[in-house]
């Protein structure tokens, strides 16, 4: 009997219903005739699938003793003796106990599978031992159970299992999953819509990338090689020329009218190595194509059009854009062109557009020719062999005198060493001596500048065309060479800048540093002026040598625009490094731009602020402050009126009302002098490590009896906070849950641990607030749908906010299942690496209402 197939249930997150669907799958075969047992499952509890497991033969598992604790496992030995046709196996990166047959329930399953019975499993997303890390970053727990990637990978089905986050938290929020002691926990934690969402994107994805390597696999053994329209696949052919964004984009537009499109940039380079294309258009296309969410390809092909469509094709794609040629008309006589021939092969499966843009035929601009650079050292010994080697050469043949047939070589050969070393010039007056030489002392009549032979007239000038080809051919190979340099060193310097400019990494003195280093120079400064009579100022520099005030004192100057100038000095530098630095003389002006910009927007936002900060604490105080203080001059002028004889149970109740006036301007006061702390900047929290229910009773002190529900675990470890800032942040969050909060529901304080992080959850069961509301809500002097003018100025929230991120926490508003709002103060465990130092900020978002 061969080896029998794997089917996995995989599945986002507990509770998708994998156990449910491997179940209701063997009820459908055993309907249709299949042997079928469970070999092992696990119902956790839930009643759907407890029932499921009725009519279903059930292997008894063994139980092995762990540490005086008995667990069941499943019995493997059972199960083959069975040889059941179909068996199921739950939970497939469990890790059995110590002591059991194999180490992993996988390993159990691999032994099923090669006795050849077919085996059913479910696995979690998060179990794959790939995706630990990226599991870790999203929930911030690694898993302790794995399975290896190969294991799954080779299974012969895979079924995705899927449910939406909403769902699965409304099942967790009725009991279906956890035990309900367990669930409120478990909503705040892993379950939560995030983390559920960003592994559900995980587990569609791995499935959609096993189903292409499928495909592909199938396409290759069956020799498939049509294209087939499973998937948008948009081929975009770049030159690096200027119309490529408007190719991206355009591709980018197909590729969204369908599900699931793809785009992928190629740029063919031809297999010399030479091109026109610009590095820095080459940079900016591929950057913009991957933040569009495609991919950028490199291939080198000198049949253009065939190695675009080769590619294509490999691709599986579906459609190539590509752009109007630029060539001028008369340049057609050459050939169609790479758009009019892809068109002509692609043939009927492969759809190609022609996309119009501004650079049609306006010409492609082609690579200028630079001057060898050999070195001073070899054009020397080049002009001495082409110079004196020929004299040297005829010297010695006088004595030996060889022949003219050997002459000639000779001579030749030392035209081909002055060509080597020196290059075009020195092999030409290698070439012109050596032929009058041969001719004066080796070409009858001797002695004489005259030919007898007419045959050795048609030697010597084959000679000459030879030494000349020769030359011509060294001084190209190195014209080439130093074009390829040169070219190459433009590439990454403008790479460096594209990259710099599309990150935001450089500040000017950066830049200008580059500037100075890169060209060898002493010093580089940015200079403006206001106006053309206006004295010229200094932006930005970098070096100390021979700083200047005006471009006309700099060795080199660009100007950049009307009124700014980079200027250098150090020495003269070449018209051909003047390209460069003209790109570099513009990335300076657009980050003294941006930085100009940034700083007046920073002080429009700040002043904005400020003034709304203003005009709210000004109507603060004329309304919510003027209430209490009216309240408590009320009580105080009747008590001192002589016209009314007050009872003591009177007298009782103003002095009450004037005391709850007074805590009510004390709390009111308390909010905004922290506002505004927090506003400027001003808080300093003092760090220390401490237990969270040393600090979390303390703010409750204030709450009525009963209101209030602590959870917070001893086992939790100590948390790096500012207890009189904690304690702040808590009393604003409990007071603002029990004001919202129904009679008799007491709000619930609970406390976990996460990594290396605590969390402190305020639950209430109030009216809750919507998500698009939540940003809102702490916002300095906003109170939530119709809350009544006396219920406080809108400053609890913010200042809990500012508070929890000066200790380096957060505090995040979520719903609670089934109803109300959690307030998840998030704070960083003790031993735990902090972040970089910085100021605390104001806890003034920058979202306004519109």
């Amino acid at each position: 009997m061969g080896r029998g197939t794997l089917r996995i249930h995989l599945g986002a997150a507990p509770g998708v219903g994998k156990t449910y669907a491997m179940l209701a799958e063997a009820h459908r075969r055993i309907g249709r005739g299949t042997d079928c047992v469970v070999a092992f499952a696990e119902p956790h509890g839930r009643p759907r699938t407890e029932a499921l497991l009725d009519g279903l033969e059930r292997i008894p598992p063994a139980h092995l003793e762990h540490r005086g604790e008995v667990r069941p496992e499943m019995d493997v030995d059972a199960v083959l003796a069975r040889r059941p046709r179909v068996a199921l196996v739950d939970e497939l990166a469990h890790t059995n106990v110590p002591g059991s047959r194999n180490a992993k329930r996988w390993q159990d399953v691999e032994e099923l599978l090669a006795a050849g019975i077919d085996v059913h499993s479910t696995l979690n997303i998060q179990h794959l031992e790939s995706l630990g890390d990226v599991v870790e970053s999203i929930t911030g727990v690694r898993p302790a159970e794995t399975v290896p990637d190969e294991v799954v990978r080779r299974a012969e089905q895979i079924e995705l299992v899927d449910m939406t986050p909403e769902a699965l938290r409304r099942r967790m929020a009725h009991g279906n999953i956890y035990q309900p002691d367990k669930v409120d926990a478990a909503l705040s934690n892993y379950f939560r819509p995030g983390n559920l969402t960003a592994l559900r994107e995980l587990a569609l994805l791995w499935v959609a990338d096993r189903v292409d390597e499928h495909l592909q696999r199938y396409r290759s053994e069956h020799d498939v090689s049509a294209i087939w329209g499973s998937r948008e696949r948009i081929v975009v052919g770049l030159t690096g020329g200027p119309e490529g964004r408007t190719l991206i984009r355009r591709a980018v537009r197909l590729a969204e009218k369908g599900a699931g499109g793809e785009v992928l940039a190629v740029y063919i380079a031809r297999g010399d190595g030479l091109t026109a294309a610009s590095p820095s258009e080459l940079a900016e296309q591929r950057t913009l194509v991957e933040n569009l969410g495609g991919t950028f390809h490199h291939v080198v092909g000198d049949d253009i059009p065939g190695a675009l469509l080769a590619f294509a094709r490999g691709a599986n794609a579906t459609q190539i854009v590509l752009g109007s040629s630029r060539r001028k008309a008369w340049q057609y006589v050459f050939g169609p062109g790479v758009g009019a021939t892809v068109a002509r092969e692609s043939g009927p499966d492969l759809d190609v557009h022609i996309v119009t843009h501004e650079a049609i035929a306006q010409g492609r601009g082609l690579p200028v020719a630079r001057g060898a650079r050999l070195g001073r050292s070899r054009v020397v010994w080049g002009w001495t062999v082409g110079v004196a080697g020929p004299a040297l050469l005829a010297l010695l043949l006088s004595a030996v005198n060889p022949g003219l047939a050997n002459d000639m070589l000779l001579f030749l050969v030392l035209t081909v060493a002055a060509a080597l070393l020196g290059g075009l010039w020195p092999a030409l007056a290698s070439a012109a001596s050596g032929s009058l030489l041969l001719n004066y002392f080796y070409t009858p009549p001797l002695h004489r500048w005259t030919v007898a032979d007419p045959k050795n007239i048609g030697a010597i000038v084959i000679f000459v065309a030879v030494g000349v080809a020769v030359a011509s051919v060294v001084d190209l190979a190195a014209r080439r060479t130093h074009q390829a340099a040169r070219l190459r060193a433009e590439a990454e310097i403008l790479s460096y800048l594209a990259g710099n400019v599309l990150r935001g990494e450089t500040g000017l003195e950066d830049l200008l540093e580059r500037v100075r280093e890169t060209f060898g120079m002493e010093s580089a400064a940015l200079l403006e002026r206001a106006g053309d009579l206006e004295p010229w100022t200094c932006a930005g520099r970098a070096g100390t040598d021979r700083p200047v005030d005006r471009p006309e004192d700099a060795d080199v100057d660009v100007p950049v625009g009307d009124h700014m100038a980079l200027a250098l000095t150090g020495r003269v530098l070449p018209a051909e490094d003047r390209r460069v630095l003209g790109a570099f003389a513009a990335q300076a002006a657009v980050v003294l731009d941006h930085r100009r910009l940034r700083e007046e927007a920073d002080r429009a936002r700040a002043l904005a602020e400020g003034n709304r900060i203003r005009t709210a604490l000004l109507a603060a105080v004329s309304h919510d402050l003027r209430t209490p203080l009216a309240g408590i001059k009320a009580s105080v002028s009747s008590l001192r009126s002589p016209d009314v004889v007050w009872s003591p149970e009177d007298r009782a109740e103003l002095l009450e009302s004037i005391e709850d006036g007074a805590d009510r301007l004390d709390h009111l006061v308390g909010n905004l002098l922290d506002m505004s702390r927090l506003h400027t900047g001003t808080v300093t929290p003092l760090i220390r490590e401490i237990d969270l229910d040393e600090v979390v009773p303390m703010a409750l002190g204030g709450v009525p009896e009963g209101e209030v529900a602590l959870d917070i675990p001893e086992t939790l470890p100590m948390v790096a906070v500012d207890p009189g800032l904690l304690e702040r942040t808590m009393a604003n969050l409990v007071e603002n849950a029990v004001k919202y909060s129904p009679a008799g529901t007491p709000v619930l304080v609970a406390a976990s641990a996460l990594g290396d992080r605590v969390e402190v959850r305020v639950v209430d069961r109030g009216p809750g607030v919507p998500d698009e509301a939540k940003a809102r809500i702490f916002e300095p002097f906003q109170r939530y749908g119709d809350a009544p003018r006396g219920a406080g100025v809108g400053l609890g929230l913010p200042v809990a906010r500012g508070f929890a991120e000066a200790m380096g926490g957060t505090l995040e508003a979520e719903d609670t299942p089934g109803g109300g709002l959690t307030m998840t103060v998030t704070l960083r465990a003790a031993g735990a690496v902090p972040e970089p130092a910085r100021p605390a900020e104001p806890a003034v978002p920058e979202r306004q209402f519109p």
